[in-house]
């Protein structure tokens, strides 16, 4: 199993909409960056992501799982080379893990949601997942 964090803003599309849309889940859309677009076509179906509340908040407040592998986004212009994956989400964060968290943890250091801030789908190693789930009050 590979882990991701997936990038939300939560007035665009926040946690609760994410638990809302239940087993089936919802198109991961929009990703316009092509090392994102990469992360997506090697998600595997089962692969966990931390669900990161951006700009607003910015914490870790859910896991999700990917549920259908990358596929053409629907929301792409016709011949962009965009794709999508569909994830649903599993449980939330007992205890949401915060950015500042994140920055004040040595072991975090290099995580890629900080060496790579701006990118949207940044892929989480097995220790960096196992040390989040542990902040955040959940057994990895």
């Amino acid at each position: 199993m590979a882990y991701w964090l997936l990038k939300s803003e939560p007035d665009a599309w926040s946690w609760d909409q994410m638990v809302k849309a239940g087993p089936k889940g919802t198109a991961w859309t929009g990703i316009r960056n092509h090392t994102a677009k990469l992360n997506m076509m090697k998600m595997k179906k089962g692969d966990r992501g931390f669900f990161y509340h951006s700009n607003v908040g910015k914490e870790i407040v859910g896991i999700v799982e990917v549920i259908k592998l990358a596929y053409p986004d629907p929301t792409a212009k016709a011949g962009e080379p965009w794709v999508c994956v569909d994830v649903k989400a599993v449980e939330p964060m007992p205890k949401p893990v915060t950015l500042a968290a994140i920055k004040a943890e040595p072991k975090l250091a290099e995580i890629q949601l900080l060496r790579q801030g701006r990118l949207s789908l940044p892929a989480i190693t097995d220790a960096e997942w196992k040390l989040v789930c542990k902040m955040g009050g959940l057994k990895a």
